[in-house]
């Protein structure tokens, strides 16, 4: 079996982006439009490859950032599996002094182990972990697609990247995203590799 290649995508920009405002999986923002103007870079960058399915979680921006591949005609399944983590009573507000030292709290949790941890009405990394497991079964099982478009967000991201790299999720913050930020692995049938890394050639100028 000859190797397939799955591209991961995080999101394009939103206002609650620029404005530091917490979104998670329980707010459903749209793209402004610099998300929208990396969304057709992506698509003049990639517009190309030959990609046999498009995955998205099921909140608008992620769908939004394909949207172009869409109307191409491209086949897309939408998963809550790929939802953003949910940061409970913190999502839709913007972050205070005193809340950024809970967060940052929690994440030094998550880095010395305790991927149980979470915010206050929010989901701990192993809780996302477990429900992204069935897609990456799911994503392993359709061997006839060989090249797929995974579009999710930044917490999900890493999340499943320790999971299909099989990296404890203490390891997470290890990997880096941006808004329309590109991870290219290649799947051999039995193990992932990176190929491409924290990949933004497609926006530069």
């Amino acid at each position: 079996m000859r190797p397939r290649t799955i591209f991961l995508l995080r999101h394009g920009q939103t206002d609650f982006n620029v404005q530091n405002i917490v979104q998670g999986s329980g707010i459903d923002s749209d793209l402004n439009d610099t998300g929208r103007a990396q969304a057709a870079r992506f698509l003049a960058a990639y517009g190309r490859v030959p990609f046999d399915k498009v995955y998205t979680s099921a909140l608008r921006r992620t769908r939004q950032s394909v949207q172009g591949f869409l109307d191409l005609g491209l086949p897309h399944e939408s998963h809550a599996a790929l939802n953003e983590i949910s940061w409970g009573r913190r999502e839709g507000t913007r972050i205070t002094v005193a809340e950024d030292a809970e967060y940052r709290a929690t994440l030094a949790a998550w880095a010395a182990g305790d991927d149980t941890a979470r915010l206050e009405g929010g989901e701990s990394p192993a809780e996302v972990a477990a429900r992204q497991r069935p897609f990456i079964e799911l994503l392993k099982a359709r061997a006839d697609e060989h090249t797929v478009l995974v579009c999710l967000h930044g917490r999900a991201l890493r999340v499943l990247l320790c999971q299909l790299l099989h990296y404890p999720l203490s390891c997470m913050q290890g990997f880096e995203h941006s808004n329309l930020c590109l991870y290219k692995l290649e799947f051999t049938g039995t193990v992932f590799v990176v190929k491409n890394f924290l990949d933004t050639a497609h926006l530069r100028d």
